[in-house]
């Protein structure tokens, strides 16, 4: 009698512990769920897991769907984004798939493109393996918003050596291009297995291949919201007798309204830096170009000028590939004048190309920026050689948005003007166009003395300056109100 209790215990013990080891999702006495569900349910696998994968008709419905359906959660479908998302957006990126990677023989679930992956990522994501060294041609440049990039690098390199690098390490060639201005093979490099742009940067840095390597940081055209507006009176320029003709200026901006009939005749030839990217914007360029040498009611600085505008911004951004494209080519027009409105973050890249193209005796004329009193320095602004542009109203006031430093070079109008815009005119406020204000009047000194150099432009800029703010030069006005008037009259 004793043994046959223990021996019942026994299986009732056993029965327990089975019992035990069954999936807990299985222990279920819903009379809505089908056999199929409790059949996968058995295998561990959840609902919706369950439903998604074993019981779609070929509508893409469940059959015999009960409550169990509709309380089931569905992914939707992946949506691959252009334009990745913001930096400091509260939210973590998304893992970048190594596309060099099978998943299949790894344990791993199949990879995710992120939003703002490539094509070639995106194809890794869900189909064959591509090797970086396979990946030669050349990606559309992309306009985002953050600092840099963040899946990408610049580096200039001297040779044939571009592959070999890419797939020494694990990267892939999106363009590339001998630059004048740097001296070398400018390549941009994608980074396609999520490493962060600084780990890349400093294992390029080891190797002698390598010239230069800069993050593909990000740039803004500065605009902070029209005859010509009180610009010609505040820097002493008598409006019927500027003329810039004949004088030679480059300008990287938007796209440009070459309809407008304030730019009748003005454009003499045009660029496009990102011709992969859809022209949505023109009102910036069109602006920064009127202000310069626009013609009829809206008349600009000098008129007579010819300009040669290279579209390189679309959403007010841009990247450093892109505007090192547009600056180069600026450079084999023979301009005499660079305008830059836009700012960004220092670059060696940006810096290089600034410095040779003063060397080929061009002036270079930036926007100082429009981020505050407090905001970091701005380049190409804040590089030497180039005249940093500050904006000043029609009382001489500094515009309070302006950014202050030791840059700052030189104030002009840039306030409330009126000036050319889309296929009409609007009034525009920034540094942007107080630099194109400079650069109009810089093209009469050029006007009334080809000869004149790019280092005695600048000397007599800074000597004759109307001072505004604390005697000498300052953070604020930098050396003064431009007054071309005196300018002109300063000795070689």
């Amino acid at each position: 009698m004793a043994a046959r209790a223990v021996i019942r215990f026994a299986a009732l013990l056993v029965a327990a512990m089975l019992i035990g080891a069954a999936p807990a999702l299985a222990q279920t006495n819903d009379p809505n769920l089908t056999q199929t569900e409790i059949d996968c349910l058995n295998r561990g696998m959840t609902a919706a897991d369950c439903i998604e994968r074993d019981s779609k008709d070929a509508s893409g419905e469940r059959p015999g769907a009960g409550s169990a359906a509709t309380n089931a959660v569905f992914l939707p479908a992946l949506i691959v984004d252009l334009f990745p998302n913001p930096v400091g957006g509260g939210q973590a990126p998304l893992p970048t798939p190594d596309p060099r990677r099978d998943p299949a023989s790894g344990g791993l679930p199949p990879p995710v493109a992120p939003a703002g992956a490539t094509a070639a990522q995106a194809a890794a994501a869900g189909g064959p393996i591509v090797s970086p060294s396979d990946l030669v041609a050349a990606e559309p440049p992309r306009a985002i918003v953050g600092d840099f990039v963040p899946d990408e690098v610049l580096v200039t390199v001297e040779g044939g050596a571009v592959q070999q690098i890419a797939a020494s390490f694990g990267l892939e060639v999106r363009s590339q291009r001998q630059s004048q201005l740097l001296g070398s093979t400018l390549v941009r490099f994608g980074i396609p297995d999520g490493r962060p742009v600084g780990v890349v940067l400093a294992q390029l840095a080891a190797d002698g291949r390598t010239l230069r390597r800069e993050p593909n940081h990000i740039y803004s055209l500065q605009q902070a919201a029209s005859i010509v507006n009180y610009a010609f009176e505040r820097i002493a320029l008598d409006a019927k007798e500027a003329s810039g003709e004949d004088v030679r200026i480059g300008v990287i901006d938007t796209a440009v309204d070459d309809t407008n009939p304030a730019l009748s005749g003005v454009i003499a030839d045009q660029f496009d830096a990102m011709p992969d990217v859809p022209i949505e914007a023109r009102d910036h360029g069109t602006s920064i170009d009127g202000l310069i040498a626009g013609v009829g009611a809206l008349k600009g600085m000098a008129p007579g000028a010819r300009i040669y505008h290279a579209r390189a911004f679309e959403g007010g951004k841009s990247s450093m590939d892109v505007i090192l494209a547009a600056l180069d080519w600026a450079a084999e027009q023979d301009v005499r004048i660079i305008n830059m409105s836009f700012f960004g973050p220092k670059n060696d890249l940006l810096g290089v190309a600034c410095r040779n193209a003063r060397a080929l005796g061009i002036v270079l004329v930036a926007a100082a920026g429009n981020n505050g009193p407090k905001a970091p320095y701005g380049y190409p602004a804040a590089f030497d050689g180039v005249i940093a542009v500050t904006a000043t109203d029609a009382k001489d006031g500094l515009m309070q948005q302006a950014n202050r430093g030791a840059y700052v070079f030189l104030s002009a109008p840039g306030v409330e003007m009126v000036a050319p815009s889309g296929a009409g005119s609007d009034v525009v406020t920034g540094t942007s166009f107080a630099a194109a204000i400079v650069t109009g009047a810089i093209a009469n000194l050029l006007h009334a003395a080809p000869d004149r150099s790019a280092d005695w432009v600048e000397k007599a800029l800074a000597a004759t300056a109307r001072d505004l703010g604390p005697k000498g030069r300052d953070n604020d006005f930098g050396h003064g109100l431009l007054d071309i008037k005196a300018a002109a009259t300063a000795k070689e």
